[in-house]
């Protein structure tokens, strides 16, 4: 699946829909770590169709960075059935991912 990026409104959407996993990253485009994550969700995305992968710039919307206390990045929030399971924050790669979140193949 496709990395998509969110706004107030989509990202509203995505974190209350119950039928698959979400996995938001909270990022900023002059943030080295968040920018070599990048590729890593990618990759994420690629290898786990059953996770809707979703990216928020935090320049872009600060009130959804509040909302959401989010205070380092890249920050992680993974959710399902629309309620957050797990928050993670900083590089790592996708097989450190996806044995933080319980989806190792």
């Amino acid at each position: 699946m496709e990395v998509v990026h969110l706004n107030g409104e989509s990202l509203k959407k995505l974190a209350e829909q119950k039928e698959k996993a979400v996995l938001i990253d909270f990022w900023a485009q002059w943030c080295g770590p968040c920018c070599r994550l990048a590729p890593v969700l990618e990759e994420f995305a690629a290898k786990h169709p059953e996770v809707i992968v979703g990216k928020v710039d935090v320049d872009e919307h600060p009130d959804l960075a509040a909302e959401w206390n989010v205070d380092t990045i890249p920050a992680l929030f993974f959710l399902r059935a629309g309620a957050v399971e797990k928050r993670l924050s900083g590089l790592m790669s996708c097989e450190a991912l996806e044995k933080q979140l319980g989806l190792s193949k």
